[in-house]
């Protein structure tokens, strides 16, 4: 039909009962556009009005230029008025927010209802979560949220989401359902209102105001670089990573009624978005410091193959000089605009540059690892500065303290001549001799400020660090036993000072009677280096020159320290604690160690069974080490197991026995409902196995013979995990209780 036919017909043709909008919206029936009009339109809801289309008229209304964005979508007539602005009918009888905006584009209906099949599929299962943690629904509430009708209710609350796969039009949806279940408690109704949420982990106003408060109460003494006084939404309109950054971290010891297991829900979601946000190349200064959060207290994983901490640690330094952290002054040199900072912006970024360079300093020197630390120019401690170079005391102290592990670490194991990087017993020795009067001048330099707490505890880590060299000495060396010594009074000066601080109740100590429940991995880390430090020494001659009791009474408080420091049942810190134990228990030192005979006078008789058989791994070198011996010692022959864990072993549980017996407590021995694998020869865990492998005590296997080279079972060598891969295989089902809470 042509567009003459069309006129002629007049409105008569469009009457038809039969019309799309007559039966839609019962109003004026459609009338037909000529073939000459249509091609001119511009967009489906540019139409003209009735009366001119009538009249064969075939320009529009003065002022109708363009549907708006609600009628485009719909395809439906609209009469919105543009100079002056006046909304169209549609929007003013449904209250719609009318606007007219140039990019708009409308959103096609299968792929919308696609998305909103997946969301009811997904809130369905939320439903079924709520209902088995206690919330319960209205009947005609349920039946509403099996009817696809149910996306469509509509949620006006301001929600702070990110999400990945979702269509941002279906944001708020989670809130809807959550208006539907009825928390019923004596008749009364609890309706949370969500306002942040991470793919399906959703947090109160009130809960984030809680997580931020345990934060800066008890994390941030650790790490002092955040701003206390700035509100939780601040820190997510600055970027969203360093919000959930914060959340993760207060939620070590945070376990709500309504989400026992949110530490662990929380995990898999804020992994993601890390490495999403690292993949986009951040270019915000502001995911650094996310990242030196997540690096000071890691997410807990299941092994330690699977800890990207170290790894971590390069991306936010790397990260950081990609984006000119490091010459703050001079940032326009890496961005494609000018850029001028104000002093407050400029001191940030010092303060968070210096962060940087702490935080890869503790990972280095934890992890037995280089550390791709940067101490320059910026960092440099100059008098006259402007004050927005300048550090406060306290990180300006602790920066100090890592520049001389970094010295130690780089001197004592960076050696290009050694196949395993260690310094030669003479060139150690000497630097020795030089690092203990360095570290005594900083000692006094910085205790004479009174800087508090951390940065004393952190000043005891590294004389720790320095003095574990001793463990590389042979027995032959020069102050071979005044070495020991000093590593004895180093393991047990830190020692105290932790447990110290771990009992305080006094106010500069704000989490009194749990500090370590709050401490970062380094400190965590130094722990367990110094309680296999005292374990090491009093298995040996050197046992006959020191306090016996006090040191059992040391080691003891220890093992109940580390312990505590578990963020969730059975993790690497718990068995460690394990393993420490069931080596006391093995050694039994009162009864096997002749050297403890108070009536035997005989000269202490110096051998080398002190020195490490692991040494690549920097001041950590011991903790490998003693793991490695305890699989030799211990459990390849079948005398400790790291399953018994419900009830764990405690020191000097057993009766009287030698070393060589094979008689333990009966702790000590694998539990039978308990037992989810063991190690076989290659260090790892078989899964379901029922006994242990009779064959890692043969000599070819690498549990029974300590040689690196010759035939052995194990093809594949992780110069960072495996020492410790296969012990850790738990799930997130439990975290310790808070003592004294």
């Amino acid at each position: 039909m042509d567009g003459s036919s069309i006129m002629a017909a007049g409105g008569a043709a469009s009457m038809s009962p039969t019309s799309p909008i007559s039966s839609r919206h019962g109003a004026a029936p459609k009338r037909k556009r000529s073939a000459g009009l249509a091609g001119l339109e511009s967009s489906p809801g540019s139409f003209v009005d009735d009366d001119h289309q009538a009249d064969g008229d075939k320009k529009r209304l003065p002022g109708v230029k363009r549907a708006c964005n609600e009628c485009r979508q719909q395809k439906l007539r609209c009469d919105v008025v543009q100079e002056p602005f006046q909304s169209c009918g549609r929007c003013r009888r449904l209250k719609l927010d009318c606007k007219i905006e140039s990019n708009f584009k409308r959103i096609g209906k299968r792929s919308k209802h696609a998305e909103m099949e997946k969301e009811i599929e997904r809130l369905r299962r939320n439903v079924a979560r709520a209902k088995a943690q206690g919330f319960t629904m209205d009947i005609e509430d349920e039946d509403h949220l099996a009817s696809p009708a149910a996306q469509t209710t509509p949620y006006t609350q301001h929600t702070h989401t990110h999400t990945h796969t979702r269509n941002p039009s279906l944001m708020g949806s989670d809130e809807a359902v959550s208006s539907l279940l009825h928390l019923k408690r004596g008749g009364s109704y609890n309706v949370p209102q969500y306002a942040y949420d991470l793919d399906g982990v959703q947090l109160t106003n009130e809960e984030v105001t809680h997580l931020f408060n345990e934060y800066f109460a008890f994390y941030h003494p650790f790490l002092p670089f955040l701003n206390p006084h700035q509100a939780p939404d601040q820190y997510y309109q600055q970027h969203a990573l360093l919000f959930w950054s914060i959340v993760a971290v207060a939620a070590r010891r945070y376990n709500p009624p309504t989400s026992p297991n949110f530490l662990e829900n929380l995990s898999t979601p804020l992994n993601r978005f890390l490495w999403t946000t690292i993949g986009e190349v951040p270019s915000s200064y502001y995911v650094v410091k996310a990242m030196c959060l997540l690096c000071a207290w890691p997410l807990p994983t299941s092994t330690s193959t699977s800890d990207p901490t170290h790894i971590l640690c390069g991306v936010m330094l790397k990260t950081a000089t990609g984006i000119g952290l490091h010459r703050p002054n001079h940032i326009q040199d890496f961005s494609r605009v000018s850029i001028e900072l104000n002093k407050e912006q400029l001191s940030d970024r010092v303060t968070t540059w210096a962060v940087c360079n702490i935080v890869a300093q503790n990972v280095g020197t934890g992890y037995g690892q280089p550390a791709s630390t940067l101490y320059d120019w910026t960092l440099a401690l100059r008098p006259g500065d402007d004050n927005a170079l300048k550090l406060t005391p306290e990180l300006e102290a602790r920066l100090q303290i890592e520049r001389f592990c970094d010295k130690v670490s780089k001197e004592m194991y960076s050696n290009a001549s050694d196949p395993r990087g260690v310094a030669g017993d003479e060139h150690r020795a000497m630097l020795m001799r030089v690092y203990r009067r360095d570290y005594a001048e900083l000692q006094a330099s910085i205790l004479s400020q009174r800087l508090g707490h951390h940065v004393n505890l952190h000043l005891r880590a590294a004389a720790l660090h320095m003095r574990l060299a001793g463990f590389f000495d042979a027995s032959t060396t020069p102050g071979y036993m005044d070495d020991l010594m000093g590593l004895w009074r180093a393991a047990t000066g830190f020692l105290d000072e932790v447990l110290e601080l771990n009992q305080s109740k006094s106010p500069g100590v704000k989490s009194g009677g749990n500090f370590l429940q709050y401490s970062t991995n380094y400190i965590q880390q130094m722990l367990v280096a110094a309680g296999f430090t005292i374990l090491k020494l009093m298995r040996s001659f050197f046992a006959k020159t020191i306090d016996f009791n006090r040191g059992r009474s040391l080691f003891h408080a220890t093992v109940s320290a580390i312990r505590r420091t578990s963020v969730v049942h059975n993790d690497l810190q718990w068995r460690l604690a394990e393993l420490m134990v069931q080596m006391w228990n093995g050694a039994r030192l009162e009864n096997s160690n002749p050297t403890l005979d108070p009536q035997d006078d005989s000269p202490v008789h110096v051998d080398d069974s002190l020195q490490l058989k692991v040494r690549c791994r920097h001041s950590m070198s011991l903790v490998f080490d003693s793991v490695w011996r305890w699989r030799e010692e211990y459990q390849a022959q079948g005398r400790g197991s790291l399953d018994a864990l419900k009830q764990p072993t405690n020191p000097d549980s057993a009766n009287d026995s030698s070393t060589s017996s094979s008689h333990l407590d009966s702790t000590l021995a694998p539990s039978q409902g308990l037992t989810s694998g063991i190690l076989n020869t290659n260090g790892a865990l078989t899964p379901n196995a029922t006994a242990l492998s009779a064959t890692s005590s043969a000599p070819n296997s690498m549990i029974g013979s300590l040689s690196y080279g010759g035939e052995t079972n194990y093809d594949f060598f992780d110069p960072q995990n495996w020492m410790l891969d296969g012990l850790v295989d738990f799930n997130y089902s439990y975290a310790p209780p808070l003592e004294g809470a």
